[in-house]
Parts: C-alpha cells; sequence; structure tokens
C-alpha cells in the first residue's frame, strides 16, 4: 500500500433553503440567492481518514521488465499536451469546470508522473459559475521556448482563447492573456527557428460550416509577448485530410519542424470510438499541407468491437523527443467496460513513434494499443512515482499534512475557504449551495481510476436536523450521482440514507432509495464504502470497524454514471460531503 497526504474522494459541503421546484433553483444564481437566504447555521462533518482501492484485470501481472503500463495516467486525465525542458518533461489535461484547473504533471521519464501545480490556481484567473462540469477549459498545450513555458487554451463560454505563461511550471502562472480576435478552440503555439511566433486554432472554414462538424485549422503570426495577432489568419485544413468524406471535428492542431519540414497533426473524426490522429505536412509553416495517404497514424475505430479489455476512442496526441531522439506520443484513450460505456473518463496513453519514409507512425492499421509496452522512454531517473497514477494499487490519506495536494479539486471556482485539516482530521463546512444547482458546492474531487474501484472512509457528524447531511457520494455530473449519508429523517430518526439523480429533470439533490434508522442520539461515527465493479455499485456502512459492513444497496445502475449517459467529457469521482438539506427540494 502506498500512502499519502492526498483526498482521494470529492468532499462536498453543501446548504440548500430553497422551497421552489427544481426548475427554479438548477443552475441558476438564484438558487445561490434562495438557498443562502434560508441557510440556518453553517454545520461541520470531520472526516478522519480516506481509502481508494483500485484493481482491474488488465493490470494484473505489472508492468513488462523494461517497459511500462498503458494508460500512464488512469483515470480523468483528458487531451494531453507535453513539452520536455533539458532532461524534464511536462504535460497539462483538460479540467473543464473543475478548479484548480489544468493539471501541471512532471516526469524524468514520460511514465511515473507527479502533479507539482496547476495552471489556474487562483480565484479570478477564470470564472465557471453557471457553467456545466464538461464547459470550462478545454485542450490546454504546452509550451517550452527560451526559458519559458507556455500553455494555450480555451474557456468555453467562459472568455474565448488565452495564454498564460510561467517561469516555473510549478506556479504562479500569469493571468490569463486574451486573444478576443481568435475564434473557434484549441489555441497552440509554434517557435520557429526565425524567432516568429504562430498561433494555430480550430473554427469554422472560411464561408462557414457546409455540415455538422465541419471545421477547420487556421493560423495567423502573433507578437511574442503580447500574442496580438500580426498577420492575416490562413486556413491550413479544411474539413480534414480527405474532405470529400466529409470529416468531422479537425481539432487540436500541433506543428513540429524536422530535417526541414513542418509537420502539423491534428485529431479528426470526433471523441468517440471514431477519433482519430492525422498528420500533414508542409515546406512552409503557412503551408500548402499535403496529407500523408496512410492517414490515420493513430486510431482503433477499425478493431472490432468484441475484442476483450478495449481501448477506445484514442486522438488528440501530442509528440516529444526524448534524450535519445525517440519521439513518443501522449495521447487520450478510454477503457470501456461494455461497448461504449465507461466511467473512468478520458485517460492519458503513452506509445513510441515510428518514422517511416519521412512520416510520423503510432499506431499501424489495425494495431491495438497495448495495456503493456516493453520499451520505456530515455531518462536519467525511472524511480517509480510517489504517487500512484497507473496500475493497480491502494492509497490512503490520513489528513495530517499541512496542505491539500495540488490534485484536489473543486466544483467550480471557491472564493472562500470552507475546509482545515486539524489533529490528522479534514473539516469541511456547509455552504448555501445544492451539490445540484450548478453552481459552487464546498467540494473537492478525487478521479475514479479503475472499472474495479472501492472508496471507503471514517465519518464523524452530529445531524442535529433534517437539514443535515454528511457522508459519501460517486459523482458524474450535477445531474448524476449516488449520496451515502448519515442524517434525520423527517420523523427526527437518525439514519443512514442512500439517494440518486438520474438527470436534470431529477430533484436537484436526488431522491432517496433507501434508509436505514440507527439507534445513535448526537454524533455518528460511521465508516462509509462504495465499490464500483464496471457498470454496477455497491453501497455499505458499519457503525465500528469492529463490526460486520451492513449493505444498502447492491448492483445499482452505474452506466448513469457513463459518459455516454450523462454526457460531457468528465469522469467519475468520489466524494466526501456534507448536504443541507435535501428535502426541501422536493
Amino acid at each position: 500500500m502506498t500512502r499519502y497526504h492526498m483526498l482521494a474522494g470529492l468532499m462536498t459541503a453543501v446548504l440548500a433553503g430553497c422551497t421552489g421546484s427544481p426548475a427554479e433553483t438548477e443552475n441558476t444564481a438564484e438558487a445561490e440567492q434562495q438557498t443562502a437566504a434560508a441557510a440556518p447555521v453553517p454545520a461541520t462533518a470531520v472526516f478522519d481518514w480516506f481509502e481508494y482501492s483500485g484493481e482491474d484485470k488488465a493490470f494484473e501481472g505489472g508492468a513488462p521488465d523494461g517497459g511500462y503500463l498503458n494508460p500512464v495516467l488512469a483515470g480523468f486525465y483528458p487531451d494531453p499536451s507535453v513539452t520536455r525542458a533539458g532532461d524534464t518533461y511536462y504535460l497539462v489535461t483538460s479540467t473543464f469546470s473543475y478548479f484548480p484547473g489544468i493539471p501541471v504533471m512532471e516526469s524524468k521519464d514520460l511514465v511515473n508522473w507527479t502533479q507539482i501545480g496547476n495552471v489556474i490556481d487562483r480565484p479570478g484567473m477564470l470564472d465557471f459559475d453557471g457553467l456545466g462540469l464538461s464547459r470550462g477549459v478545454f485542450a490546454p498545450t504546452i509550451e517550452f521556448h527560451d526559458g519559458m513555458f507556455y500553455v494555450a487554451n480555451t474557456c468555453v463560454d467562459c472568455g474565448g482563447n488565452f495564454i498564460v505563461t510561467a517561469t516555473d511550471p510549478a506556479g504562479p502562472w500569469s493571468d490569463p492573456i486574451w486573444s478576443p480576435e481568435v475564434g473557434g478552440i484549441d489555441p497552440s503555439l509554434f517557435f520557429d527557428e526565425d524567432g516568429k511566433v504562430w498561433m494555430m486554432n480550430n473554427d469554422e472554414p472560411e464561408g462557414g460550416s457546409t455540415y455538422d462538424g465541419h471545421r477547420a485549422i487556421w493560423i495567423r503570426e502573433v507578437d511574442p509577448q503580447t500574442f496580438e495577432s500580426i498577420s492575416e489568419p490562413v486556413m491550413i485544413i479544411d474539413g480534414g485530410v480527405r474532405p470529400e468524406d466529409k470529416p468531422i471535428w479537425i481539432e487540436g492542431p500541433h506543428i513540429y519542424k524536422v530535417d526541414g519540414w513542418y509537420y502539423l497533426s491534428a485529431a479528426e473524426g470526433g471523441t468517440a470510438v471514431d477519433h482519430s490522429q492525422v498528420v500533414l505536412r508542409a515546406k512552409s509553416v503557412t503551408g500548402p499541407y499535403t496529407p500523408f495517404e496512410g492517414n490515420p497514424v493513430l486510431t482503433q475505430r477499425d478493431l472490432p468491437e468484441d475484442r476483450p479489455n478495449p481501448i477506445t476512442s484514442v486522438g488528440h496526441a501530442d509528440l516529444v523527443q526524448d534524450a535519445d531522439g525517440q519521439w513518443w506520443a501522449t495521447f487520450l484513450g478510454v477503457r470501456p467496460y461494455e461497448g461504449d460505456f465507461y466511467n473512468t473518463g478520458r485517460e492519458t496513453f503513452l506509445l513510441p513513434v515510428e518514422w517511416t519514409d519521412g512520416w510520423p507512425i503510432i499506431t499501424e492499421a489495425q494495431e491495438t494499443v497495448p495495456y503493456r509496452v516493453g520499451q520505456k522512454p530515455a531518462s536519467l531517473d525511472t524511480e517509480p512515482a510517489a504517487i500512484p497514477l497507473s496500475g493497480n494499487f491502494t492509497v490512503r490519506a490520513d489528513f495530517d499534512a499541512e496542505a491539500l495536494p495540488p490534485h484536489w479539486m473543486t466544483l467550480r471556482v471557491p472564493q472562500t475557504r470552507w475546509w482545515d485539516m486539524t489533529d490528522g482530521s479534514l473539516l469541511i463546512e456547509a455552504r448555501p449551495v445544492a451539490l445540484g444547482a450548478g453552481l459552487q458546492p464546498s467540494v473537492l474531487a478525487r478521479r475514479q481510476q479503475h472499472q474495479s474501484a472501492e472508496a471507503t472512509t471514517a465519518v464523524r457528524f452530529n445531524p442535529a436536523s433534517p437539514a443535515a447531511e454528511a457522508g459519501l457520494t460517486v459523482l458524474q455530473n450535477d445531474a448524476h450521482f449516488y449520496a451515502l449519508g448519515i442524517g434525520k429523517n423527517e420523523a427526527g430518526e437518525t439514519v443512514i440514507r442512500l439517494r440518486k439523480r438520474t438527470g436534470d429533470q431529477s430533484p436537484v439533490a436526488g431522491e432517496t432509495i433507501a434508509e436505514t434508522p440507527i439507534d445513535v442520539d448526537g454524533e455518528v461515527s460511521a465508516e462509509l464504502r462504495i465499490t464500483a465493479q464496471g457498470d454496477a455499485y455497491d453501497f455499505s456502512y458499519r457503525l465500528s470497524p469492529e463490526n460486520d459492513w451492513t449493505v444498502m444497496a447492491e448492483g445499482l445502475d452505474g452506466k448513469m454514471l457513463s459518459t455516454r449517459t450523462a454526457g460531457g467529457f468528465v469522469g467519475a469521482v468520489f466524494d466526501l460531503d456534507l448536504l443541507r438539506p435535501f428535502f426541501l427540494f422536493f
């Protein structure tokens, strides 16, 4: 077992006090105003520890000798972008409307990653209030040039395209430098050898889209300091590599200069099972670009759907060169447990790149992306990461650190501090926002990283009234979650209660599906557990470590926590929560 000071769960503290209908309160500022007005004195829950364990069959046996396991970042780490500075690699991924946003990962070997900070780590940098969890920051790209780190990104529905800079990738990063003249999404930067700086982005083609998903890649020269456009934009891809086939969602562009050629790599086909990566090249940075005849250079859409332990939906790749000159690709993919159902979100994978006749190939046609890769990138340090992010592992949080590790996330941006760590425990105070209201409840998130996973916590809480509930939740977004908690019912009985929310039309705080009275007055001390096995989730509790576990419910539908059912681009997270009060939403 690996122990480290982290919260392996999503912690929520929520106040509610609205007597209106869900339609009147959900996803609006009015919900926050109404609940705050009626909120009683804040309640506090104490969490003594949290343990997360994951054990997937695909990871059994561990990494091969001299190799590694895919994914290198398991769980909700999509849209990876990578750069190298000296002997160290840095990687960023999407976090959408979670905060802090855009984790910064550091590695010596591209395999063992440590999170050293977050790009969006201060209130005021961006505002996610009112956004769905799959809006916010999409597809960041990171570059290192002349002693400076650059991240280009889009804040979808919250400002547009921007760039931030830092001399230390652990932060602090600058406030966003906005590029209002650059439309669309997925900006990236290319620093040419002549000192010119170019920005690429996805946007509608010249004359507008002629079919759904019709997009283009544009390029323009920008000022190296202000990033303002200093040339007219040029469309370098219209639709995709085979326009006659009406390709969709060309996006995520990167340019690399190799042996006098400019290589343009981009994702194509959408983010589901038809996802792919394509490559074109030109002698000038603005083109014209010629596509590789063997495109795509990465996909899994040409493989049988019924193959065992499939990895699907691969794409959105970024390339980097190691110390020995070998090229590598980081890219996203998913591990479904059935069809296109997966709860772990889009994950980060790694494969070597082979150059064939002047073209970079990640996978050949009908080649399977492997879980076990028999080679590693060249590195000066191949020690395993202190916090495991790949393979099977168990991790425990004892809450005796001085500060929260950088991988904890909240739903949207907190404006006040509502948590504390005291005497080896984590204290969370309730706030006047409902968990399902689409606002900023008091939450700290940890990803579910395995199909077979278990989350357990020890919580102490005094449910003084029906207006409070503390416990453990698994959540995919505001409208899709299960919540297991300690509270009181309307009859004044102390209970262990299980609730669920299954869509936007459900009550904001969910509906009760199981409830067990417990004979305890005052403070309740209990252990709560959620177990995932693919598409089935079990919920249990016990009032003492010496007691057997009592099952509240087992085999509940986990597909509602999948991206295919719940929509969006995020994965499921476990949470420790404090809710107040759920009754008033019915």
